[in-house]
């Protein structure tokens, strides 16, 4: 299985790469897409990290996951990569969609991908997201949606992913190789 995760500059950094670590553990093919055309992509902490390929890069490929990191400014610059909606979209219709912090007010709100669903996101973010009740939940699994509040809950919202993809008990047996809370 391969999830997609979308880097924009300005980046979460935990909320990045804690997931991009409970991916891998789990084996799933975790490949890092920046949306600028360079492959050089830098936190919103300055911290820069190399990803595999740009989004220009990406075509029609096909992944059963996307994942949107949150931060300031990066969920924004994010919700501006007309590339970056596409991929979002057409992986929402057969696939897995997590965001977290910021991301799911600011890029999966404005794609219509909320609609219907339940939700939680980063306090006082859902001022991009106006008419949509967000919940204070943690971690918020809605269908093939899901959605994390922020930092504190990137490992969390990585687990809930591998077990959406690939079973409860895989999540589960991540979970208990990192020693995470039972």
């Amino acid at each position: 299985m391969r999830i997609a995760v979308l880097l924009a500059d300005g980046f979460e950094i935990a909320e990045a790469m804690c997931p991009v670590d409970v991916f891998r553990r789990a084996g799933l093919e975790t490949v890092l897409i920046s949306i600028s055309g360079s492959l050089e992509v830098t936190s919103s902490c300055s911290v820069k990290v190399s990803a595999d390929r740009t989004v220009y890069d990406v075509g029609d490929e096909a992944f059963d996951a996307v994942f949107c990191p949150g931060g300031m400014p990066g969920s924004v610059n994010l919700s501006q990569s007309w590339e970056a909606g596409q991929l979002i979209v057409k992986t929402a219709q057969t696939g897995i969609v997590a965001a977290i912090c910021a991301a799911p007010a600011a890029v999966l709100y404005p794609l219509g991908l909320l609609d219907g669903r339940s939700a939680t996101c980063y306090p006082g973010c859902g001022s991009f997201a106006p008419d949509f009740s967000f919940l204070s939940d943690g971690v918020v699994r809605d269908g093939n949606i899901i959605t994390g509040k922020s930092a504190g809950w990137a490992f969390d919202l990585g687990l809930e992913v591998v077990s959406a993809l690939l079973g409860k008990e895989k999540g589960e047996q991540v979970r208990s190789a990192i020693y995470y809370r039972q």
